[in-house]
């Protein structure tokens, strides 16, 4: 005789197994948000330690600066939740559904905004801040901590990614047991068994595939967002602290758009994790208003908070590195290369050549923006 699994249980496990990796997930952000938490009180730090910059900043405005912050909070907040909710609601159009073409093409346009943020924007900002001349030369002039620290966070994202994906492989992979037959008639008492249990392996080997990549992703949903969420905070705690009326013009403008985008990249991630509007909504949230909270909390901080001080510049400095590493990890290995190396690009190049372009599209415009922010 062969044992045969029963649907029913190996369906309730696998259910278990997607809640724990979930559980992990937050513990793991959790973790995180907790760590940079840590970090922040040196930004706050009351001490001489702040030094001039290298430029005469002649547009120094308070009342102006506070006018254009407020402003700042309600467009940057509007424009995000557009972005974010646009692929939410463009399913219900079929030629956005995530299985069409038109969805990879949209999908790898979010995809190189997302890679030209961490490239572009991101990392940069890490490289000007731990290496600026606030900071003393040993060690931060001796030592490439941002290019150190992304690699870091990179390398952690994959451990995180792989052995979430790896507990739950395990966990929901059947276990195929047999009985020893009867010796009487072997062939017949095997033979219609056998076929039935095959016919289950198979089927449920595609249940066990699909509930796989849905978990990958919830996974890459969840992760993105983390980069995204920490990137966002530190833009808008910068753009909070300053008074300098001519950086917050060409920021505004370019913040609008970046958000609108890379709102564009996340809302398609979460798509795909097929989650409740209950949670599709609070992810949505979430991520708008990451971004004008920073704004307000540097708003708050203004009086203590000192953007050159060495404190702030080494926090926000390893932070930006940290997103960095995370945000072009997920651009390259769960986004793009997933996509292009998956079976519907591979049997088509003319819709690669059309989502490269796409990708390339996609950050340039980041590109672009570059200048202003």
């Amino acid at each position: 005789l062969v044992y045969v699994p029963n649907p029913i249980t190996s369906i309730q496990t696998i259910q278990k197994t997607m809640t724990k990796a979930n559980a992990i997930f937050s513990y793991t952000i959790t973790v995180f948000i907790l760590l940079s938490i840590s970090l922040f009180p040196g930004t706050l730090s009351q001490s001489d330690q702040e030094c001039k910059p290298e430029y005469d900043n002649t547009c120094t405005d308070k009342n102006r600066a506070f006018n254009l912050k407020l402003i700042a909070v309600f467009t940057i907040l509007i424009t995000s939740l557009i972005g974010v909710c646009l692929p939410l609601f463009a399913r219900s159009f079929s030629a956005f559904q995530p299985e069409k073409s038109l969805f990879l093409i949209v999908k790898s346009f979010a995809s190189g905004i997302i890679l030209a943020t961490g490239f572009i924007h991101v990392l940069p900002d890490s490289f000007e801040m731990l290496s600026s001349h606030c900071l003393n030369d040993n060690p931060w002039h001796k030592f490439p901590f941002t290019g150190f620290v992304a690699l870091i966070s990179a390398v952690f994202t994959l451990m995180v990614d792989s052995i979430t994906t790896s507990l739950f492989s395990k966990s929901g992979r059947l276990e195929p047991c047999s009985d020893v037959a009867s010796a009487e008639s072997p062939d017949e008492e095997m033979a219609p068994a056998s076929h039935y249990g095959h016919g289950f392996h198979h089927s449920n080997g595609k249940e066990l595939g699909s509930n796989l990549q849905l978990l990958r992703y919830r996974v890459i949903a969840i992760v993105l967002e983390l980069g995204i969420v920490v990137h966002s905070i530190v833009i808008g705690l910068s753009v909070g602290a300053t008074n300098n009326t001519c950086t917050i013009k060409g920021l505004i403008a370019a913040l609008c758009f970046h958000q609108m985008f890379e709102g564009m990249g996340l809302g398609g991630c979460i798509l795909q994790a097929e989650y409740g509007w209950a949670k599709k909504a609070v992810m949505a949230f979430f991520f708008a208003v990451t971004t004008p909270f920073g704004v307000v909390l540097g708003m708050a901080l203004s009086k203590a908070y000192k953007e050159n001080s060495p404190d702030s510049l080494i926090t926000v400095g390893l932070l930006n590195a940290s997103s960095s590493g995370l945000l072009i990890y997920m651009a390259l290995v769960d986004l793009l290369a997933a996509d292009f190396m998956g079976q519907k690009m591979q049997r088509s190049i003319k819709l690669q050549l059309k989502s490269y372009a796409a990708v390339l599209l996609g950050a340039g415009g980041m590109a672009v923006l570059a200048k202003w922010t």
